[in-house]
C-alpha cells in the first residue's frame, strides 16, 4: 500500500498539542451549521475521532444518544471541558492516540472532522470497522471556503512562512482512502457557501491555529513578518473580513483490512 504522503507525518500532527495552537483554536472559520444537520441524521453512540476542542462532540451531544470526544492533545481537551456542553454528561473525553486509545463501542458514527489525514490510516480505519455496528459508518468533514479575491497573492506567502515546507495543495483525504482500499464510499457532500466575517487581526490569528503556523515553532521575528505580510495583503479588502466557508462532508464504511 502506498505510504501516507510525509506532510502529514507525526511530527507536523503533533502542532496540535502546542498551548499556542490551542490559544488560537477559537479563531478558525467554523464549520457551516448543515454539517451539523447532517452529523445528526444518523441516531446512536458517537466517536468524534480527533475531536479538538470538541467542535464537533459538543454539537451532538444533546442529538447523540451518548458521544465519546477522543483526542492525543491533552490541552485540546483541558479547552473542551471549559467550553459550552464541555461537562455535559452525556460526553465522555477520552485522551489518547485513535491508534490504541480504550473505546466503548459499537458506535452508530464515527466523525473525523479535519482530525483523520493526521493518523496512521493502515492502523485506524481497521480499527474503526471493528468499532462500528455492521450499519455504522464513518463521517469525514473536511472544511474549506470558496476561493477569496486575496488568495494567489496570499498563497506563496503562507508557502513561504510555513514550518511544513513538505505540504503540498490539491490533497485529497478521501480518494486517497479509497485508493489505498481502506474505505468503502457510500456518498459525498459538498454544503452549501456560508458567509462567515470575522476581523481582520482574528483571521491573521487564524493561521496560528494550523499545522505550519505555531508560535512556537515559528523564529519571532517571522511570527511578525507573517502577521503583517497577510494583514497587508488582506486589508485592502476591508475589516471584518468576509469569507464563504463550505465543507464536504462523505459517509462511508471502513474496511477490516486494506484491499490494496
Amino acid at each position: 500500500m502506498e505510504p501516507k504522503p510525509s506532510f502529514l507525518g507525526p511530527q507536523y500532527a503533533s502542532v496540535f498539542e502546542d498551548a499556542a495552537v490551542v490559544a488560537s483554536y477559537h479563531t478558525r472559520p467554523p464549520y457551516p451549521e448543515e454539517v451539523f444537520s447532517l452529523l445528526a441524521e444518523r441516531p446512536g453512540p458517537v466517536l468524534d475521532l480527533g475531536c479538538g476542542t470538541g467542535i464537533v462532540a459538543r454539537r451532538l451531544v444533546g442529538l447523540a444518544e451518548r458521544v465519546d470526544a477522543l483526542d492525543v492533545s491533552a490541552a485540546m481537551i483541558e479547552e473542551g471541558r471549559r467550553l459550552p456542553n464541555g461537562d455535559h454528561p452525556g460526553l465522555r473525553w477520552i485522551l489518547g492516540r485513535a491508534e490504541e486509545a480504550p473505546l466503548d463501542p459499537p458506535y452508530a458514527l464515527v466523525t473525523a472532522a479535519a482530525s483523520l489525514h493526521w493518523m496512521e490510516w493502515a492502523v485506524v480505519l481497521p480499527r474503526l470497522h471493528a468499532a462500528l455496528r455492521p450499519d455504522g459508518l464513518l463521517v469525514i468533514v473536511v472544511d474549506d471556503q470558496l476561493p477569496t479575491p486575496w488568495r494567489d497573492t496570499l498563497g506563496p506567502a503562507l508557502a513561504r512562512y510555513s514550518t511544513n515546507q513538505e505540504y503540498r495543495l490539491g490533497f485529497d483525504l478521501i480518494d486517497a482512502l479509497v485508493e489505498r482500499g481502506l474505505l468503502d464510499l457510500h456518498r459525498r457532500r459538498r454544503t452549501r457557501p456560508v458567509p462567515f466575517r470575522q476581523p481582520l487581526d482574528a483571521y491573521v490569528e487564524s493561521f496560528h491555529a494550523r499545522s505550519g503556523f505555531s508560535r512556537e515553532r515559528m523564529a519571532p521575528a517571522a511570527i511578525v513578518e507573517f502577521d503583517e505580510t497577510v494583514r497587508s495583503i488582506v486589508r485592502p479588502y476591508g475589516d471584518p473580513v468576509e469569507l464563504q466557508i463550505v465543507a464536504t462532508v462523505a459517509w462511508g464504511r471502513p474496511r477490516a483490512r486494506s484491499q490494496r
